[in-house]
């Protein structure tokens, strides 16, 4: 008879992961939380939908300040409750808060609204006006403080890709997250 916990280690073993740097193992599929948080009579259906997910081992979740301004930290901070250590929590930083205070006052605005004391993975949302040196010394600080485990970006491109590994500290980014889902396929 197949159980809940023997299908979740069906599918997890079914999953293509990468260890990253800090020896983390990161699923290469998630569940994205983009338009989650936004209606409050939705909350308890997109809570069940993460849990589901991760049941069926689908455990990286992606979520972000921007998505419902952290409503959709909120709804993976409860569907995640009592279940942390089985996710890969990964979260990303608005480019006007990525200064060295900024993004340090946000990330600890978002391990908040997730209820969690860590991110595995906390990533640039986009490339913003503020120079990419500070960004990634607010990662460092992030990481040594223990609130991070790694550090990334999102929607770069070749150019910015190449000017932030020629940073001091740049060589600790371990991602660069694009748009590709169901609908979106272009990579």
């Amino acid at each position: 008879m197949l159980t809940a916990s023997s299908l979740r280690a069906s599918m997890a073993h079914l999953l293509p992961q990468i260890t990253l740097r800090s020896g983390a193992k990161m699923p290469l599929l998630g569940m994205g939380t983009w338009h989650m948080g936004e209606r409050r009579r939705d909350r308890a259906q997109e809570v069940a939908a993460l849990r589901l997910g991760i049941d069926l081992g689908m455990t990286l979740i992606d979520t972000a300040e921007m998505y419902a301004e952290g409503g959709a930290e909120e709804v993976v901070g409860e569907a995640i409750a009592g279940r942390r250590k089985d996710v890969f929590l990964v979260s990303k930083v608005y480019p006007h808060h990525a200064s060295r205070r900024g993004a340090i006052d946000a990330c600890r605005q978002s391990l908040r609204r997730l209820a969690t004391d860590q991110l595995d993975l906390y990533l640039l949302h986009w490339r913003g006006r503020i120079p990419l040196a500070e960004t990634v010394a607010a990662f460092e600080a992030l990481r040594a403080d223990g609130l991070i485990r790694a550090w990334g970006v999102s929607n770069f491109d070749r150019a910015d890709m190449e000017e932030l590994l020629g940073l001091p500290g740049g060589v600790h980014c371990v991602a660069n997250q694009v748009l590709y889902n169901l609908d979106c396929r272009g990579i």
